[in-house]
């Protein structure tokens, strides 16, 4: 062998030397900050005020006339260095603040379903769960190829999507009127529907399926997306989906129960609310529900009026947590539910057999369109409180890395046995009120929900709270998802031609929420032998029978179809005066 060849052997024992070097020095440098970050004051609380955080506003903005006021907390962006403390603390309020989201869908599937106790225990464990584990997905931000990610690389968390309730309720009333889930006919006429868990399946087993056009969106350019889904058409559905709950659901609950007992059948099981086998009935609408619930609602206004910004974030819990304290004491609370459900649970304990309703394929679709626009809306809202960048190519790939992360959670979560999931909008009001965006609080959230999915009592316990009482909350989170709607509708400029697309997308909406029957019977004298067509028509009944869809089906066809036009000066001083005005409420409710 010659010297020349010699010599260039020589460097790689070297190279490899230095490799070695450099990894144990990352290591030891790794061991010494987690040593420091667990026994040190600093790496424990840091440099946040938790007083400010925990105490209540009322009486100290009151005592604060002659005091200088208190200096805000440091602003903690996306990996800046955390305390523990703090990480645990804005984690788990991530978590409570978007508790009552994941664990109303499941509650509602169940009662709508009338599925036993124990499988909708599961329900909402499998919501807990899965929900805390795409949530670490939509976190994240993995490189794909070129400029295309997988996730948001923000505190993005999701929950099961309001979109997905609002049309499921549409796809079950079709699965009881076509035979596929058995109903029985009282002898006053009283149609009581039976126990449907196939409905659920497949429902999931369409959900999968369909989570492809999301994916497919994904690699759509986010501009043209924009472009396709204005504000008008995303305020117009999110408006839609919140009024359309708040009738279907909230305000049922509120009255006893959403089930067969509102309609005041004057015998059988559901005679009187939830049913004549709970521990206190009584007619639908009677004081008692209405008293129960009216407490839940008042105390979430009372903890936004006195509570400390902490409880603030919560004050959907604490509404739940009143009302149950309350309604426990009174006897309404049947805890049957707790002592049946399991100490410890996870994922698949419960299957369902996943189907494909092919009716429901067409409104599945349109609800994969509305989360892709949810996940537009929220993705911004959540870069604009995180203080990163709302244009540009990295905006823009966080877009895409969301709504991807979305389509594919869709497809996890029916193998989760969960409906589909869409980023949750509350938690960048927690963000705004904590200034604490950091993702290791996310991480934390997620390990909460995680652990609260994993305890099978809590889910036993989620079980049991009174109708009334979870009316009283849902119909408030509901009209926030309506205001929601309100505020993005906002941003539009309102020419001649948005109001006229506005007007005509609302006219089927609201038609459809004041009279759900209206186009119900639409192919009744149709009975053709083409299975595939009778299917497509009743496709065609449930968009239409569901007023967020048929509305966001004739504003999407307006804005495409009708020519673009320039806005008068009259309108120019009123987008003027609503963006001063949005501005700052915008970023303070964020």
């Amino acid at each position: 062998m010659s010297e020349h060849s010699v010599i260039k052997e020589q460097p790689e024992p070297v190279a490899s030397l230095d490799h070695r070097t450099s990894f144990s020095g990352a290591l030891r440098s790794n061991v010494v900050h987690a040593y420091e970050k667990l026994t040190t004051k600093h790496g424990w609380v840091g440099d946040y005020d938790y007083g400010w955080l925990c105490m209540p506003t009322l009486p100290f903005s009151i005592s604060s006339v002659a005091k200088p006021r208190r200096r805000m907390p440091p602003f903690y962006a996306l990996d800046s260095e955390l305390p523990l403390l703090l990480a645990l603390t804005s984690g788990l309020q991530h978590a409570l603040a978007m508790l009552a989201g994941l664990i109303t869908p499941p509650i509602i599937f169940a009662s709508t379903l009338n599925l036993d106790g124990e499988t909708s225990a599961y329900m909402i464990s499998a919501s807990l769960i899965g929900c805390g584990i795409l949530s670490l997905v939509q976190m994240s931000r993995i490189r794909l190829f070129k400029n295309y990610y997988l996730g948001t690389g923000l505190l993005s968390v999701v929950g099961t999507s309001f979109a997905t309730l609002s049309t499921a309720n549409a796809i079950f009333n079709a699965m009881y009127a076509d035979g596929t889930c058995p109903s029985t006919t009282s002898a006053d006429g009283t149609v009581v529907r039976g126990a449907c868990p196939d409905a659920y399946g497949k429902v999931l087993g369409t959900s999968l399926i369909c989570s492809f056009l999301e994916i497919f969106l994904s690699f759509v350019p986010p501009r043209m997306l924009q472009r396709i889904f204005p504000p008008m058409v995303t305020g117009t559905v999110i408006l839609m989906i919140g009024a359309s709950l708040v009738g279907s659901s909230g305000i049922p609950d509120w009255g006893g129960g959403s089930n067969s007992c509102s309609s005041r059948p004057t015998s059988g099981f559901f005679r009187l609310c939830p049913n004549i086998n709970a521990p206190r009935p009584l007619l639908w609408g009677s004081p008692e529900f209405i008293g129960l619930g009216f407490l839940s609602f008042v105390s979430i206004l009372l903890t936004e009026l006195f509570g400390s910004p902490f409880l603030k974030n919560i004050s959907i819990i604490v509404g739940l947590a009143v009302g149950c304290i309350v309604s426990g004491a009174a006897g309404y609370i049947d805890g049957s539910s707790i002592k049946t459900a399991p100490v410890i649970t996870f994922l698949w304990v419960h299957t369902f057999k996943i189907r494909v309703y092919p009716p429901a394929i067409l409104p599945m679709l349109a609800v994969y369109i509305s989360v892709a626009m949810e996940a537009i809306g929220d993705i911004t809202a959540s870069a604009e409180v995180s203080r990163v960048a709302v244009d540009g190519e990295e905006f823009d790939s966080r877009i895409q890395g969301g709504v991807l992360s979305d389509g594919i959670g869709g497809f996890l979560s029916a193998l989760f046995t969960v409906t589909p999931l869409s980023i949750f909008a509350q938690n960048n009001g927690v963000i705004a009120v904590t200034r604490c965006a950091n993702r290791t609080a996310g991480r934390f959230c997620c390990m909460f929900l995680i652990l609260f999915g994993v305890l099978g009592k809590i889910s036993g316990v989620f079980l049991a709270i009174p109708n009334p009482v979870l009316g009283g909350v849902t119909t408030f989170l509901f009209a926030s998802v309506a205001t929601s709607g309100a505020r993005v509708l906002a941003y539009t400029r309102y020419t001649r031609r948005d109001r006229f697309v506005l007007s005509a997308a609302l006219s089927f909406g609201f038609g459809d929420l004041l009279v759900p029957t209206i186009f119900t019977y639409l192919f009744d004298r149709v009975k053709h032998p083409n299975s595939a067509l009778q299917g497509f028509f009743s496709s065609i009944t449930i968009v239409l029978s569901t007023p967020f869809l048929v509305a966001g089906v004739v504003a999407v066809v307006l804005n495409l179809i009708l020519p673009q036009e320039d806005a008068d000066d009259d309108d120019d001083k009123e987008v003027e005066i609503v963006d001063v005005e949005e501005k700052p409420h915008s970023k303070a409710d964020m």
